[in-house]
């Protein structure tokens, strides 16, 4: 069964469905766990998430070079997938699985453990997922159809964590809660993992030697451009899936039961969305389509500021999803011609460098996302849920909707500068 589906989009998209329901139960309710509910200071959590950065500098483009060089039977990313499989499932359930009693350093030095190898097995997942991309989809419009299937399962994921995590973590526990995302997880990925055939001729190419490879990869201008911009986009979704938590408590002021319905107004309507940009990059190409998504996103989080319930909330956040659809789907395509650019230059693939390098630039956008809740906390005085301050309603706010149409736009304006190919 798995020979007639072998790199088939769906298939592919298997996988970004397995990583995201750890990623995103991770990413949305990390910080509402250690500083809502373990009472964890915000200064620490953003502590802990600049020393991880640090790490990733180094961890992140090693791992991609090293699986450009890998070279086995089985090809170049599937060994380092496999393996990784069972260690992220571990370090996922550390994350949630906190012991009791821990509070102060002790509670900050298990947070910064628990990130930093969820963090780097993560990166070695993610930078082989990805570079198969490139690799099994050739053409824009191959590749907008894959990248339209694989955000509608990623959304689908999205939507799965993040409506199923605050019910579970209400029934059993945020460990127990871990430990049933982090099975599913297991088996959906081996089903996908199964199902790809890497191309025997990239295997067989002469890697570049590592110096040469990250030279040949940091002069390529339209790269970093492309990857800035997209950090900043990146935050913003950070910052959505994040605070929503924090915003329905505060500024909705709607119970902990009732989180899920929000999340899943934002992340339910990007399902269908997905198909409107597959539609709009068929017709603009990948770069101005790219464009254009940075500027719908960034109005698009505009309503958010003025909601003040549950039914205006879900509002604002059928209008995020749009913006947010958009996101999605259109930097797979412009990264992949990128990466098609640098082959006709250097007659080497090197999917993994470019996609490990893109990554450590975008998953910065963690840093930029902690250090907003941390400036925008002091201004308002929010310190942890023990210590919300006097106005916590415009903490969030401004973390939700303000601060994500600035990064926005700036994202949008840098933009402007990456150059069309030919096909656009």
């Amino acid at each position: 069964m798995l020979k007639r589906f072998k790199n088939s989009p769906v298939m592919f998209a298997l996988g970004m469905f397995a990583m995201m329901i750890p990623t995103q139960a991770f990413s949305s309710f990390y910080s509402y766990y250690y500083v809502e509910k373990l009472g964890l200071g915000i200064g620490l959590a953003t502590l802990a998430r600049t020393i991880f950065l640090i790490w990733d500098a180094v961890n992140n483009p090693m791992a991609g070079y090293l699986s450009d060089r890998t070279r086995t039977r089985w090809g170049r990313r599937k060994p380092w997938i496999y393996a990784s499989i069972p260690l992220l499932a571990a370090t996922f359930i550390m994350v949630f699985a906190v012991p009791g009693g821990l509070s102060g350093t002790s509670l900050f030095i298990w947070f910064l453990t628990a990130l930093i190898l969820f963090e780097a097995v993560s990166t070695i997942i993610w930078v082989n997922y990805g570079a198969l991309f490139p690799e099994l989809f050739r053409g824009d419009r191959a590749r907008a159809k894959a990248s339209a299937i694989q955000q509608a399962f990623q959304i689908g994921a999205i939507l799965v964590a993040s409506v199923l995590t605050p019910i579970l973590f209400a029934a059993i526990g945020f460990g127990k809660m871990s430990v049933v995302f982090a099975i599913v997880f297991m088996a959906v990925m081996l089903l996908f993992a199964m199902s790809v055939r890497e191309s025997e001729e990239a295997s067989q190419e002469e890697p570049l030697k590592l110096g040469e490879a990250f030279r040949e990869t940091l002069k390529n201008k339209d790269f970093w451009i492309f990857n800035i911009a997209n950090s900043f986009a990146q935050t913003v979704n950070g910052l959505l899936g994040s605070m929503i938590p924090f915003y329905a408590k505060y500024v909705l002021n709607i119970p902990e039961s009732q989180v899920s319905i929000l999340l899943a107004s934002i992340f339910a309507s990007v399902i269908p969305l997905v198909a409107v940009w597959y539609w709009i990059v068929q017709k603009l190409g990948g770069v101005r389509g790219w464009r254009l998504a940075l500027a719908v996103y960034a109005l698009s989080v505009v309503p958010l500021w003025f909601a003040t319930n549950l039914g205006s909330g879900i509002a604002a956040g059928i209008s995020a999803g749009f913006g947010l659809s958009g996101f999605l789907v259109t930097p797979l395509v412009l990264s992949s011609q990128i990466i098609d650019r640098d082959f006709a230059a250097t007659g080497r693939r090197r999917e993994g460098v470019y996609t490990a390098v893109g990554s450590f630039i975008t998953r910065s956008s963690g840093l930029l996302s902690a250090l907003a809740f941390w400036i925008v906390g002091m201004v308002f005085g929010y310190v942890s849920g023990d210590n919300p301050g006097s106005d916590p309603s415009s903490t969030f706010r401004y973390l939700i909707s303000v601060i994500p149409f600035c990064l926005l736009a700036l994202s949008f304006l840098i933009s402007l500068l990456v150059k069309k190919s030919p096909n656009d």
